[in-house]
């Protein structure tokens, strides 16, 4: 009954369970989660930068460019498609590939490039597509063929599973329909910079195991057509429910999270491998992981948490619990003069906004809080002056620390997006006004300087839902002024105080900004301060449990 099924791209990258359901026709007419209001502008700005992109091939392109009108019913759009296919069309934007019913395959591609006698197919996406580096295989836009790419000297290309394996899917849709080019199979990308096409070779073994992108298409391709198809026919379920990271934007969740909540399902508290190895050893529920000894670790050895948390985890599970202290005495390191740092980004785009708190010690600065940001649509040249600023004050900080004889600790929650951007900006804008360089950077970031308050938590507290400053910082009895603060909604903010898409800038949305970052910063000094309070006592003792 494969025929009777067919699967776009998407299902290689989706959950199984999603798979199943979105086919069990006794799911028809279920009411699903809406998309938050961030999913909805992120497929907004992509539909938004692929037009944008197309505009600019079609002008460089001229008269070799073909689109295909997307308002136009699937049939018109495979038809179309497969006439300029057979007219030999340099180039087809919009591209509806025929479907593959016997392979059970359907969807379409961003752009079709013909090279010889077939074509390769090429994503647009709003993300980035290559790091700084070297090796990466790109070609200029002006010419967007595989046959005219080189080793890029400043380019690496960035690991995009999900680029890789719908590349795949519209290259077997291709060899299906007899339109593929000969030889190696191959895919390019146009990235969020759209300067030019970072070609992937799909057939190189770069996949764990030796695996090249096409075998692992192939092997999730298959499971999920199975998935789908025993669902579509009625047979017994080949997937069922397990709580994931996905669930928490997937429509479907609240269907799950009924039978799981029913089931008490022991993903409701460890997720991924974690739930299937409990499985496995035929632990299924909550209760049951509760009731174990958790001093048998080699009993039930678990692949990401150990036994001993996850049997703490179920306990306060049971209890409603959102937080089980780890240890007796919480500490986090401290200092004479300290420095909160949070950094505000807008996606792959650019950092806009460094916020920070002083407190401590008198060193002849204002306390409280500074705020270094460009209001320019990033990317802008302009971060560089913004990170140039805070990067100078946090030097200014610094020494006057020094030259006191006193301590200093900078700190942050979570230090992987402040990392990212302050190396990425070191990198971006060397010799600019303040703008320290990438060495300077990593010397800081790897002292005891700077410290992470995301990790402390971590170390010292099991967090039944989740360790996130919004879920940790209420516990310390810290409250966001905005009442619809996070950081979705700061980016839809962002838009407007900037006038992303052309409209006049809204100051508010710039002062409201500001209000959440500036609270950010309050919340991990608020998370420090009861984390060394006896107020943290008041958090049950794991081995009291």
């Amino acid at each position: 009954m494969t025929d009777t099924v067919l699967l776009d791209a998407g299902v290689v990258t989706r959950c199984r369970r999603r798979v199943h359901l979105e086919h069990d026709p006794g799911m028809t007419g279920v009411e699903l989660a809406p998309l938050d209001s961030g999913a909805e502008q992120r497929i907004a700005d992509a539909a938004t930068h692929r037009r944008q992109v197309a505009d600019s091939l079609a002008a460089r392109l001229g008269t070799g460019w073909v689109e295909i009108p997307r308002g136009r019913s699937t049939a018109y759009r495979e038809l179309e498609t497969l006439r300029a296919m057979r007219a030999g069309t340099p180039y087809i934007w919009a591209a509806q590939l025929p479907t593959d019913e016997h392979g059970g395959r359907r969807g379409g591609i961003d752009l079709l490039v013909r090279c010889g006698e077939g074509y390769v197919p090429v994503l647009v996406v709003r993300h980035k597509v290559t790091d700084p580096g070297t090796g990466a295989r790109t070609s200029p836009l002006d010419t967007p063929l595989p046959d005219s790419a080189h080793l890029d000297p400043h380019r690496k290309a960035r690991p995009q599973a999900r680029d890789q394996l719908r590349l795949a899917h519209a290259f077997r849709l291709l060899q299906a329909a007899g339109r593929q080019r000969p030889g190696r199979a191959t895919g390019g990308a146009i990235g969020m910079d759209a300067d030019v096409v970072v070609w992937h070779d799909l057939d190189a073994p770069t996949w764990p195991g030796n695996r090249t992108a096409l075998d692992e298409y192939d092997h999730r391709f298959a499971d999920r057509l199975a998935v789908a198809t025993a669902a579509a026919s009625g047979a017994d379920p080949l997937a069922t429910p397990s709580r994931i990271m996905e669930c928490r934007s997937c429509p479907w969740w609240p269907i799950c999270e009924d039978r799981l909540r029913s089931a008490r399902d022991v993903s409701l508290v460890v997720r991924g491998e974690d739930a299937v190895a409990l499985r496995e050893a035929g632990i299924t529920t909550v209760d049951a992981l509760a009731a174990l000894d958790p001093e048998q670790e080699d009993t039930h050895p678990l692949p990401v948490t150990s036994l001993s948390d996850a049997v703490a985890l179920a306990r306060a599970w049971r209890r409603d619990l959102s937080l089980v202290r780890r240890s007796a005495d919480v500490s986090v390191p401290r200092a004479d003069v300290e420095l909160d740092v949070d950094m505000e980004s807008f996606g792959d785009a650019g950092a806009y906004l460094w916020g920070c708190w002083l407190s401590g010690a008198d060193i002849g600065l204002e306390p409280g809080y500074r705020a270094f940001a460009t209001w320019e649509p990033v990317p802008t040249e302009d971060e560089a002056r913004s990170f140039g600023e805070f990067w100078t004050w946090l030097r200014l900080v610094r020494s006057r620390a020094r030259e006191r004889g006193l301590t200093f600790r900078a700190y942050c929650y979570n230090e992987l997006a402040e990392n990212r951007w302050m190396l990425s900006s070191a990198e971006r804008f060397p010799g600019r006004p303040g703008v320290p360089t990438s060495r300077e950077v990593r010397g800081f970031i790897r002292s005891d300087q700077w410290v992470d308050i995301f990790a402390s938590v971590r170390h010292h507290f099991l967090c039944a839902k989740g360790k996130g400053l919004k879920t940790i910082a209420p516990e310390a009895g810290f409250g966001w002024r905005d009442p619809e603060a996070s950081g979705e909604n700061s980016m839809r903010w962002y838009r407007d105080a900037v006038g992303y898409e052309g409209q006049v800038p809204d100051l508010d949305q710039r002062d409201r900004l500001l209000t959440y970052n500036e609270d950010d910063v309050r919340a991990t000094l608020a998370v420090r301060d009861w984390m060394c309070s006896p107020e943290v006592k008041g958090v049950p003792f794991l081995g009291d449990l």
